[in-house]
């Protein structure tokens, strides 16, 4: 048993390095993760480059990236174990958030909201013990408090790894934007979290999908096509569609029921977002925009009897409903996994996922820590 556990370390804006830690010693009630596998999303690029999240703070402390992972129990405590209803050798799913499991917020089903928490994985500084809070570690530590989804051992590890985005598109989609049978759906930016928002619809029976995307995004938009996607809109270039205009033009002037606003950083989509949708319909933002300010024309909102939702993460049953898709195995979802990386190439696979590559297309991108 190595005494020693290698991790991707970020110390630095753009900067990541690959250290040593001790290997942790748990108890009764935590556990170790061997990671198979963790996914990069675009928050992973945006804290990566100094853009959101702990890269910006002028306290910034180094710390273990990876909120995404994935992988097979290495060592468990009994109580542990029980808890969690697993076992070695079990392949979970973990999520970001720590929570308390006592607080008001927690006992009531709130508890991404929880105020008690001390450490979330993928974020969590490495002067908080044991260091390795993060999926881009060879193990990572799961404390008492971690909230774990059993996956499949037989699924290809890209594809089980496709849980976070795929639960995003549940969660946002369904629970949040309330897609029903017969509803169209725009979905705003053709990212892994919009494909994975296609495949959700199309589960739900969802009506009319339209997906927009940039003329780079050409790969992405024929994915969603295969995905379910009835009608993609290129928004720049020399063929660039209006969107707004052309949602009216394929909902007969009526607008989308619902709309997902999911493209990072970019603020005419949030704009679209209010124009695009029918009278009394739904505006689901899930875009972060760097902390900007926006100018938002409220009198759009309220003549228009929008309702607008914030989406925040993936819960509980947005994960579980996610793995239930994953494990049914009706969807090519190998489709949407582009590239892997060893741990060592941590920061050029985020570079990847960033479109900073020449020649790489990019979807779905993913550590392999182990390998």
């Amino acid at each position: 048993m190595a005494e020693t556990v290698r991790a991707a370390v970020q110390v630095a804006p753009r900067k990541i390095e690959v250290r040593e830690f001790p290997r942790p010693k748990i108890g009764d009630d935590d556990a170790l993760l061997r990671v198979e596998a963790n996914g990069i999303c675009g928050s992973d690029v945006e804290i990566y480059k100094g853009h959101m999240g702990v890269g910006t703070r002028s306290d910034f402390t180094p710390f273990v990236p990876g909120h995404e992972p994935m992988g097979v129990i290495e060592e468990i405590g009994e109580r542990a174990a029980a808890r969690w209803g697993v076992q070695p050798g079990d392949r979970v799913a973990v999520e970001i958030i720590v929570p308390c499991h006592s607080c008001r917020q927690c006992v009531t089903g709130a508890y991404q909201s929880c105020r008690n928490r001390r450490a979330s994985h993928g974020v969590t500084g490495i002067d908080v013990a044991p260091s390795l809070w993060g999926g881009f570690a060879e193990l990572m530590y799961l404390s008492p408090n971690t909230i774990v989804h059993k996956i499949d051992k037989t699924l290809p590890v890209e594809v089980a790894a496709m849980f976070n985005p795929l639960g995003a598109g549940v969660r946002w989609a369904l629970h949040y934007g309330g897609v029903k049978l017969g509803d169209t759906v725009l979905i705003l930016g053709s990212g892994q979290r919009g494909l994975a928002s296609v495949i959700a619809c199309r589960a739900a029976g969802a009506g009319k999908i339209i997906v927009t995307g940039l003329e780079s995004d050409a790969h992405k938009l024929a994915l969603a096509k295969e995905f379910g996607a009835d009608h993609t809109i290129t928004v720049d270039g020399e063929n660039a569609q209006d969107t707004v205009e052309t949602v009216r033009e394929l909902t007969d002037g009526e607008g989308a029921d619902v709309v997902l606003e999911l493209t990072p950083m970019a603020v005419q989509p949030l704009h679209d977002a209010l124009l695009a949708a029918r009278h009394g319909g739904r505006v689901v933002l899930a875009g972060l925009k760097g902390h900007r300010d926006i100018p938002l024309k409220t009198d759009l909102i309220i003549n228009r009897a929008l309702t607008v939702v914030g989406a925040f993460g993936v819960d509980y049953r947005g994960m579980e409903e996610a793995i239930q898709i994953i494990e049914s195995r009706r969807y090519p979802l190998e489709r949407l996994h582009t590239h892997s990386f060893t741990l060592d190439q941590t920061a050029l696979a985020i570079e990847t996922l960033a479109g900073e590559v020449p020649g790489e297309l990019p979807v779905h991108v993913t550590v392999h820590p182990n390998a």
